[in-house]
């Protein structure tokens, strides 16, 4: 009698076969994945670029004895400048901020800083349009 160890050609399709099924699912899984990573990551939360921007923009003006040295509206950046040497840009073009050169919100529609003196005290004014979201907020300086 022969020995029957070896694998036949019935067998040898039956694996190729389920190789190529478990591939498929792989890759069609994969290409799903990758498909809303990058989907989640081109949408914008409005309220999250604020949450940055506000963030980084508070610890700021709570810094004690801080001073605005400039604060200027123009038709291709608005800015304000902190007697500390930093420096909060709005660039239209790129619909971003900036905190000197790193971006800290981005797809901003407008902004528009200003200063004022309420009740004895100095306010930074600043209005944020990130997407349909309108956001004004005052900050005391200390």
């Amino acid at each position: 009698m022969k020995s029957q160890r070896g694998i036949t050609i019935t067998s040898l399709i039956v694996y190729i076969i389920g190789m190529i099924i478990i591939v498929g699912i792989m890759s069609v899984i994969t290409t799903n994945f990758y498909k809303n990573v990058n989907k989640m990551s081109s949408e914008i939360n409005p309220s999250t670029e604020f949450t940055k921007f506000n963030s980084y923009f508070s610890a700021e003006i709570n810094k004690y004895d801080i001073r605005v040295l400039e604060c200027k509206e123009s038709s291709y950046q608005n800015y304000i400048v902190f007697d500390n040497g930093v420096q909060y840009t709005f660039v239209p073009d790129n619909k971003a901020i900036y905190q000197n050169k790193v971006k800290v919100c981005r797809d901003v529609e407008e902004c528009i800083f200003s200063t004022a003196i309420e009740n004895g005290s100095n306010v930074v004014k600043v209005k944020l349009k990130i997407g349909d979201k309108v956001y004004n907020n005052s900050y005391t300086l200390k």
